[in-house]
Formats: structure tokens, C-alpha cells, sequence
């Protein structure tokens, strides 16, 4: 199982940097950039709630799964 984050793609399209996602969201950039990379372990569901508020999307247009 593997999961892919493409945060990184929706960022992008919604030109923003991780910086003001990290303020926007209330998380350390340190910790968007392990989410980010595909290298963080998990993530809680308030964070994701609020990521998806600050850019206007769904989890499914971050998280995606690949067999």
C-alpha cells in the first residue's frame, strides 16, 4: 500500500508557499515540508481539515492512494 501526498501539486496550483500555508495553518514548516516530501508517518484530521481550508480543497486532492 502506498499512500501519495501531492500537496505540493496543490500548492502550486494555488500559488502558495509553504511559508504562508504554515502560517495560514498554524504548523511548522518543518512539519508541512515531512508531509510534504511523503515522509511524515501520519497526520491528524484537524490538520488535514485545516489544509484543506486554507486551499480550498478536498483530502482527496492531497492524499491518494496507489496499489
Amino acid at each position: 500500500m502506498k499512500i501519495i501526498v501531492n500537496l505540493d501539486v496543490v500548492m502550486a496550483k494555488r500559488k502558495m508557499k509553504l511559508k504562508d500555508l504554515s502560517e495560514a495553518v498554524g504548523i511548522s514548516m518543518t512539519n508541512l515540508s515531512l508531509l510534504k516530501t511523503g515522509k511524515a508517518k501520519g497526520i491528524r484530521f484537524s490538520t488535514l481539515q485545516a489544509i484543506c481550508e486554507a486551499l480550498d480543497c478536498q483530502p482527496g486532492d492531497i492524499l491518494e492512494y496507489k496499489k
